[in-house]
């Protein structure tokens, strides 16, 4: 097995260096594996993290708004009591206000009548001077006898400078079902604010709270003019509005910035939350210790490639013929197609041979439509093998011995018919723009919805050219004329003439 092995490397210098690249790759390709599940460890620490605060969040609001929500449903079944409005006043608001209607960040809670004017005040005996008809609570419980627990807009209180507040309220009826009121209670929104403030959700780390509608309540970083906007129409509550919780990554519309979302509704109440943790912040820590292991493997790999290198020196002054004639390979790698050096070879042998013998000489120059639209679509590795499908529809439609068909560069190919007229010529481009658009490749960038190729042809039969320069040049501006008409379809030189000249074709795609 030594003695093999080292034959090899006598026989062939490269083998060294191969040997130290695929070793370097291996170590490589191992610290790219220990990175990426670096990398998605780091992702998934975030990830439940983020789960974590917004459960914790969620069971803090949803426990208060469900403590406060009791307090108005026994004001509701006290006031249905015998007798209780006609206690005296002071009596009767110990007997219907509980003591939630005094903790930190509640506000005050009435019992509005049918004309919204408060009759009892849970901070004043008698009431105060207060009208709520035209606040949203109120008019969602007049219009419909079915809404339960209902969790207002955002508003600033007229009666202090508490700051903005949000109202949970519920409908009063008469025994006849009839409207009678509402009882409502107020919270502040400086209760979000603090409990948003106490999480850790790193330095560009987002939390909001919003109602169901996507009305916004509450924002870290907070920002008081984006209280109360709407949120509908956005990407990211397009996809809170799918399902009860989930998780995604997502670009906020009010900041711009990326991040991996965890979102939850609140249960028993319209609300939504959603916890953000910037996809910055979730790789920090990893890119410091990628730099560190990449730059420590990319030192180790350079170190055994140049030593290979230095190795191989000598027994490569020995194949200088072979890399020379490998430099000099003939046909694409992608395709297996001619490519440009071997075409321009062949080419020119062709031009000469034509001027001798005065013989018909054509050229098809073919693009693939969209291509770039087709690569950042459906990625490289797809746009590779729509090019080498391709390549295979003008090889199977040119079968001479005598044509050569190449990849001229990037999407473009060339194919050159000796002893070819214009219409011979421009029968096989049809060929092979058919066979194109029969592999059915879809390309919803294009208007054709599939791969196309567009084909400039010149021919020395319709035309006289000076040079072979000139000819080249022909069949790329009849090329060009096609894309321009539209693509998907062949078009000859010259292409001012093309309408009314029977060697002119012009084939648009169907």
């Amino acid at each position: 097995m030594l003695d093999t092995t080292r034959h090899m490397v006598t026989r062939r210098p490269n083998a060294v260096i191969v040997i130290s690249l695929a070793l370097a790759g291996a170590i490589l390709a191992i610290a790219i594996w220990v990175l990426a599940q670096m990398r998605d460890d780091a992702l998934r620490r975030a990830q439940d993290s983020a789960r974590n605060v917004s459960l914790l969040v969620e069971r803090d609001v949803a426990r208060n708004l469900e403590l406060y929500d009791l307090s108005l449903l026994a004001v509701i079944a006290g006031l249905k009591q015998p007798g209780v409005m006609a206690l005296p006043p002071v009596i009767r608001q110990l007997v219907l206000f509980d003591g939630a209607a005094s903790a930190q960040d509640m506000g005050s809670m009435l019992v509005l009548d049918e004309a919204g004017n408060a009759i009892i005040d849970s901070q004043s005996v008698p009431p105060r001077h207060i009208n709520s008809a035209d606040r949203d609570y109120f008019v969602v419980h007049r219009n419909s006898p079915d809404v339960g627990l209902y969790v207002s807009r955002p508003f600033k209180s007229r009666l202090s400078n508490a700051g903005m507040s949000i109202a949970l309220s519920r409908r009063l009826s008469h025994p006849d079902g009839s409207f009678a009121g509402v009882v409502v209670g107020t919270l502040r929104l400086e209760y979000f604010h603090r409990l948003f403030a106490g999480m850790n959700l790193g330095n560009s780390g987002s939390m909001a709270l919003m109602l169901a509608n996507g009305t916004m309540l509450m924002r870290r970083p907070y920002d008081p003019k984006i209280i109360g906007i709407s949120l509908v129409g956005t990407a990211n509550y397009t996809r809170f509005t799918l399902q009860d919780s989930g998780d995604f990554f997502g670009t906020a519309s009010i900041d711009g910035v990326e991040r991996w979302y965890a979102f939850r509704h609140i249960d028993r109440f319209p609300l939504l939350l959603d916890v953000a943790i910037s996809t910055r912040d979730i790789y920090a820590g990893w890119r410091r210790r990628a730099w560190i292991i990449g730059s420590l493997i990319g030192s180790l790999d350079v170190a055994i490639i140049a030593l290979a290198v230095l190795f191989s020196q000598q027994l490569r002054r020995r194949q200088e013929v072979e890399e020379a004639l490998r430099v000099l390979a003939r046909t694409d790698g992608l395709t297996g197609l001619n490519n440009r050096r071997t075409f321009e070879e062949r080419a020119e042998e062709a031009w000469l041979l034509m001027q001798r013998s005065g013989r018909p000489l054509s050229m098809l120059l073919i693009d693939v439509d969209n291509f770039k639209g087709f690569n950042d679509l459906y990625g490289h590795s797809a746009g590779d093998d729509a090019l080498v499908a391709v390549a295979r529809c003008i090889d199977g439609n040119v079968r001479r011995p005598s044509d050569v068909a190449a990849r001229y560069g990037g999407e473009e190919f060339a194919v050159l018919l000796p002893d070819t007229d214009a219409g011979g010529a421009a029968q096989i481009a049809e060929q092979i723009r058919a066979a194109v658009q029969a592999l059915v490749l879809g390309h919803v960038a294009s208007a054709h919805h599939v791969l196309t190729i567009s084909i400039g042809i010149a021919s020395t039969a319709s035309h006289a050219f000076a040079t072979y320069r000139a000819f080249v040049n022909a069949a790329d501006t009849a090329l060009y004329e096609a894309k321009d008409a539209g693509r998907n379809r062949i078009l000859a030189y010259p292409v001012a003439a093309r309408a009314d000249s029977p060697g002119m074709v012009t084939q648009p795609g169907h």
